[in-house]
C-alpha cells in the first residue's frame, strides 16, 4: 500500500494494482449478477451541478476548474460561478441523475446501474481517505416501491461477502424518521439539514457533544433534550420494539406507512438473504448528504470503525433537472476502505494464467532474440502470460523480483549453450 500520498493524490504500485483489479472483478461480477449494467459519466461536471445543494457538505471540497480566457473576470467576480464553470465530481450519484436526465428515453425501466469510477475532494488525507479514490455504484432508478431497497441491500452484501468479510453489519434507517424527529422537539423544519449534520457527528463526538453543539447554534434546551431522549432511549432495545415505540411516539401509529416500509425491508431481507450479515435498525443513523429523501443506510465491517459503504433514497434529485420527481435508490461501497482492509490483511490475490519469465543475454543475436520472441508467442497462443527482458547485471536479485510478482517460471536465452 502507497503510505506516501502527494497531496491526497496516490501513486499505486504493481503489487497493490492487482489487489484493486481483484476486488473491481469481484464486485463487478457480483452486481452483474444481480441484473445491474455498466456506464460511465465524465469526471468534470458544470459547476451549478455541483453547487446546486445536492451534496451536502461535500459541495463545500468541491475541486473547481477556473474559466478561462475572457470567460475570467476577476475584478467583477462575486460567487463561484462567476470564476468556475465547471469542476471535478465528488460523488457518482448527482452524475447519474443527470444522466439519466438526459438519457431517460434510451434507458430500460427500471433502470439498474453500475458505475465505478475516480471522484475528487478537497479534503484532508488519512487512513482511508484521500482526494482521488474510487467508488463502486449501485442505483436502482425508476423504482417506487422498498423493492429497489431489498435488491440493493442484498447486492452489496453479496459483493462484501464473496470478497471474504465477515460479521458485517448494515445499518439501516430512514430521513423521514428523522425529520419527525426534529419536529417532534418543537424545532422547525427549515433547521432540518442543519441539525442532521450535528446528529450525522453523533459516532464521533457522543451524544454529550452532539447536545453541547446543538445549544451552541441556537437550539434550546429543552428542545435539545426531548430531541436527544429519542436516541439514548432506545440502546438495548431490539429493532422491533424500536421501530414500534418510535411509530407510536412520532405518529401515533406504531405501525405508521415509514414504519411499515421498514419492516417489510427487514422482514424481506433477512428471508431472502445467502450472504452472512446483520440487518440493523439505527435510529443515530443520518448520512450527511442533503438529497436523501427516504430510507439510508450504511455497511460496516469489525477492521474499521468508519462505514465502508453507504447509500439510500433520493427521489427528489432527477427532479430538478427534469422538473418531475423520479424514483431513486442506490448503494455505495468505499472501495479504498476496502482495499486497505484487505491490504493490512495481506490477502493472496488469487492466480490467473501461469507467468512465465523470459530473460535475454545483453547483446543476444537478432536471430536467437527471434526465437525468444517465437517461443514467448507460442506460450501465449496457449494462454499463458509471459514476460520478456535483457538480463540485469544482478540476474539474482532480477529473478527475485519476478518470484516476488508470480513468475513462477523462468526460462533463459544465451547466444551460447552454458557449459
Amino acid at each position: 500500500m502507497n503510505k506516501n500520498p502527494v497531496n491526497g493524490m496516490r501513486d499505486i504500485l504493481p503489487g497493490e494494482m492487482a489487489l484493486r483489479n481483484y476486488v473491481l472483478d469481484v464486485i463487478r461480477k457480483t452486481y452483474r449478477s444481480y441484473g445491474f449494467t455498466e456506464m460511465e459519466t465524465p469526471i468534470v461536471e458544470s459547476i451549478e451541478n455541483l453547487t446546486g445543494k445536492n451534496g451536502g457538505e461535500n459541495e463545500k471540497l468541491t475541486f473547481q476548474i477556473l474559466k478561462r480566457g475572457e470567460k475570467l473576470d476577476l475584478e467583477t467576480a462575486k460567487t463561484i460561478t462567476d470564476v468556475a464553470d465547471s469542476g471535478l465530481r465528488y460523488d457518482l450519484t448527482m452524475p447519474l441523475s443527470r444522466y439519466y436526465a438526459a438519457h431517460n428515453a434510451e434507458l430500460i425501466k427500471p433502470f439498474k446501474a453500475l458505475q465505478i469510477g475516480p471522484v475528487f475532494r478537497a479534503e484532508r488525507p488519512q487512513k482511508g481517505r484521500y482526494r482521488e479514490f474510487y467508488q463502486c455504484d449501485i442505483d436502482i432508478l425508476g423504482d417506487a416501491t422498498n423493492q429497489a431497497e431489498i435488491e440493493l441491500i442484498l447486492a452489496t452484501a453479496a459483493a462484501i461477502g464473496n470478497l471474504g468479510f465477515k460479521n458485517v453489519v448494515i445499518r439501516i434507517n430512514d430521513r423521514r424518521i428523522l425529520k419527525a424527529m426534529v419536529l417532534h422537539a418543537g424545532l422547525p423544519e427549515e433547521d432540518a439539514d442543519r441539525i442532521f449534520i450535528t446528529l450525522d457527528k453523533m459516532d464521533k463526538i457522543g451524544i454529550d457533544g452532539v447536545r453541547e453543539t446543538l445549544l451552541s447554534d441556537g437550539v434550546s434546551e429543552t428542545s435539545a433534550e426531548k430531541l436527544l431522549s429519542l436516541f439514548s432511549e432506545e440502546n438495548g432495545s431490539d429493532d422491533q420494539s424500536v421501530l414500534t415505540r418510535l411509530g407510536q411516539e412520532l405518529y401515533g401509529d406504531p405501525d405508521a406507512p415509514v414504519i411499515r416500509n421498514l419492516r417489510q425491508i427487514f422482514t424481506v431481507v433477512n428471508a431472502a438473504k445467502e450472504s452472512e450479515f446483520t440487518l440493523r435498525f439505527d435510529p443515530t443513523l443520518v448520512r450527511g448528504m442533503g438529497y436523501y429523501t427516504g430510507p439510508i443506510f450504511e455497511i460496516a465491517v469489525p477492521e474499521f470503525s468508519s462505514s465502508v459503504g453507504g447509500g439510500g433514497r433520493y427521489d427528489e434529485m432527477i427532479g430538478r433537472f427534469v422538473g418531475q420527481n423520479t424514483p431513486a435508490c442506490g448503494f455505495s461501497i468505499g472501495f479504498e476502505r476496502i482495499v486497505e482492509i484487505l491490504s493490512d490483511r495481506r490477502t493472496e490475490v488469487p492466480g490467473g494464467t501461469e507467468k512465465t519469465a523470459i530473460l535475454l543475454e545483453k547483446g543476444l543475436s537478432d536471430e536467437k532474440r527471434t526465437e525468444a520472441l517465437k517461443a514467448a508467442n507460442q506460450m501465449r497462443a496457449a494462454g499463458k502470460t509471459v514476460l520478456t527482458a535483457v538480463m540485469a547485471k544482478n540476474k539474482k536479485f532480477q529473478k527475485e523480483q519476478l518470484a516476488a510478482e508470480g513468475f513462477g517460471n523462468i526460462l533463459e536465452f544465451y547466444e551460447k549453450p552454458l557449459e
